[in-house]
């Protein structure tokens, strides 16, 4: 059976298009919710690659943000291979500068919306720690605070998509390759398909 045909140059690729690389340099773009952490965590045990997580890095106790963050962005990223979220503004043209491919979790907000409130929900029933110490806000905090993850991630859903779709054509990042997933099930068929492809093959193909 052929191989599907690359998307046309300044397009994304699909769930289903041959990667031109082994990815060591990955970018998982979404909004709040989409499941941008476990992508992350699923591509870097395929790739071998280290994974970074954003938030523990921007949120010091008490949800105040660390002022080493940006240090810290900058020194992982200038590393070989890397795996982290693509999000804060503070670091995101760092980063895609840096990244030779991007998943874009380009999910319905139907889907979105459900995620970020089941894992809000489910975090404080079980009082969860999150990053240096921090916990989810009482649940009332949905309807009180406009910055509550699930108001953001309403509010925010469409920015990242034309974040994502100005990368296309930027200058600065034109080796960016960007792959569009749309839905769980394009999601489980990239990483069986094309991203196990490379995974199989050797580090210097």
């Amino acid at each position: 059976m052929l191989s599907p045909a690359p998307s046309p140059p300044g397009n994304p690729l699909g769930p289903t298009d041959p990667l031109p690389h082994r990815p060591r340099r990955v970018l998982v773009a979404g909004p709040s919710g989409a499941g941008k952490t476990t992508l992350v965590a699923a591509i870097a045990r395929r790739l071998g690659l280290p994974a970074y997580e954003l938030d523990a890095l921007h949120h010091g106790p008490n949800w105040t943000p660390r002022p080493e963050f940006v240090a810290d962005v900058e020194e992982f990223s200038a590393r070989r291979q890397w795996a982290v979220e693509w999000q804060y503004g503070k670091v995101r043209r760092l980063l895609a500068e840096r990244a030779d491919t991007m998943v874009w979790l380009d999910h319905p907000k139907s889907l979105v919306m459900s995620r970020v409130i089941w894992r809000t929900v489910s975090r404080r029933v079980r009082g969860e720690q999150l990053w240096n110490g921090n916990v989810e806000p009482p649940l009332r905090n949905m309807f009180t605070d406009p910055e509550n993850v699930v108001r953001w991630s309403w509010r925010t859903y469409r920015e990242v998509g034309d974040q994502v779709r100005a990368l296309l054509t930027h200058p600065d990042v034109g080796q960016l390759v960007i792959v569009r997933l749309r839905g769980q099930r394009q999601v489980e068929t990239w990483l069986a398909g094309p991203l196990n492809a490379v995974a199989q093959r050797g580090d210097d193909e």
